[in-house]
């Protein structure tokens, strides 16, 4: 089964050449975390590209702050009965996602975090299979497998879910590894698809109006962007700076919201550094913010990739993180940054004054920050990955349970909207 492009086909297919166009559905938390922001960012770039996009959740992507061709969004409703003392988003997700599949004619869904995208995209293909054969790829993140998945009340479920998906990706070798050992999958393959990034959006700014603001006197910047949970140890950036202070002149800006904040705000005033610490809460306009900044952190202590270093690192700031989890895969410890134990401010800060204080060392943290970025997670290297992946899933023998008949006219029909006629070789 291959495909070939539509004689009478729209311009932008014929730009495609001989290209698969597909209909993709993408399942993703809306809010400010790494799983969304690259689900976003993935749609958009297989938009881009001609494929028609469908995002299915229960809010608008924050990413997805405009008018894109080829994007649509299908919101979640959630049933309110007072029968249900809680909330049943993973049966309303499955039923949206039948809909979705049905009557957008979808040829990919392909669903990020485990928890409970995965289980929601198994009963939606279960519940469809006698009409339509959705294949389903799941992407692993993080924390839906090296922490809330290993939960007693969730590990069999995580476990059925990736055994059952179509296809299963990480996002470094690190979660692989993590996800093979702490589920026991034996018989499923996993493939390695790094986090990407859009080096020419995320590239090194000149415009100084935020140092202007936040560093009057010239001071350092340094630099935090998360969802302030537990895990990211926001506090620990508090705490660098405040070793930091004490040979150079430096501000700290936290970027992001979430349950740490008001104990970060809490132990920088117990320090007496407050005045150095600016909170922006949530930004959308972070590749101008990153340029300001002087030296990047990422105290974490569970970090399955670490996004957040890599935009940093696309427009040209050093990284100074912990070694947990997928860190040592972005961060090269001595050329883009340093990293150091979980826990350890004193080294962190350490690092961080040798290169405040190396503006040769820093000029070249920084040239080899944003060489490592474009040359090894740029979108266009990536993206392919992905492409590929559902071409091969596509180009599988179609399930059993879907009758021929409906093979030779909806899967027939559903084809050419896609903008591709089916040749079957026997």
């Amino acid at each position: 089964m291959r495909g070939r492009k539509a004689a009478d086909n729209s311009h932008f297919l014929k730009e495609l050449s001989e290209r698969t166009v597909m209909n993709i559905g993408i399942v993703c938390y809306p809010t400010y975390g790494g799983s969304g922001v690259v689900a976003t960012e993935l749609g958009k770039a297989l938009a881009m590209e001609g494929h028609q996009v469908h995002f299915i959740t229960y809010a608008m992507p924050f990413r997805l702050d405009g008018f894109y061709n080829n994007v649509f969004y299908h919101e979640v409703e959630m049933p309110n009965y007072p029968l249900f003392e809680f909330q049943l988003y993973t049966l309303a997700l499955a039923s949206k996602m039948v809909d979705v599949i049905r009557y957008e004619k979808l040829d990919i869904l392909h669903v990020h975090y485990a928890i409970p995208h995965a289980t929601s995209a198994y009963l939606a293909k279960q519940m469809i299979q006698k009409e339509h054969d959705i294949k389903i790829v799941t992407t692993l993140h993080g924390t839906d497998i090296t922490l809330i998945g290993l939960e007693p009340s969730f590990l069999p479920l995580v476990k059925f879910a990736i055994e059952e998906s179509d296809a299963v990706t990480s996002v470094s070798r690190f979660l692989r590894e993590k996800t093979l050992t702490n589920f026991n999958i034996k018989n499923k393959e996993i493939d390695v698809i790094p986090n990407f990034i859009d080096t020419e959006l995320y590239t090194p700014s000149l415009d100084c109006g935020l140092r202007k603001q936040y560093a009057p006197q010239g001071e350092k910047i340094l630099m935090h962007v998360s969802n302030f949970r537990p895990v990211k140890r926001v506090s620990d950036t508090v705490r660098i700076l405040h070793e930091v202070l004490k040979s150079v002149p430096a501000k700290l800006i936290l970027i992001g919201d979430g349950p740490d904040r008001s104990e970060a705000e809490r132990l920088s005033r117990e320090l007496g550094i407050a005045e150095h610490v600016r909170f922006l809460g949530k930004q959308t306009g972070l590749p101008q913010i990153l340029s300001a900044a002087d030296v990047f952190l990422l105290p974490s202590q569970s970090e399955s990739f670490g996004l957040s270093a890599l935009e940093a690192m696309s427009c040209g700031v050093p990284v100074v993180a912990t070694s947990s989890g997928g860190i040592p895969e972005v961060v090269v410890h001595g050329e883009t940054g340093y990293i150091a134990e979980i826990g350890d401010t004193e080294r962190m800060a350490k690092y961080v004054v040798d290169l405040l204080t190396n503006a040769k060392k820093h000029k070249r943290f920084s040239e080899a920050s944003r060489q490592r970025a474009v040359e090894e997670f740029e979108t266009k290297l990536l993206l392919p990955h992905y492409t590929a992946l559902y071409e091969r899933l596509l180009a599988q023998p179609q399930h059993n349970s879907v009758s021929t008949a409906n093979d030779a006219s909806n899967g027939l029909n559903s084809s050419a909207q896609n903008g591709y006629i089916m040749d079957f070789v026997v």
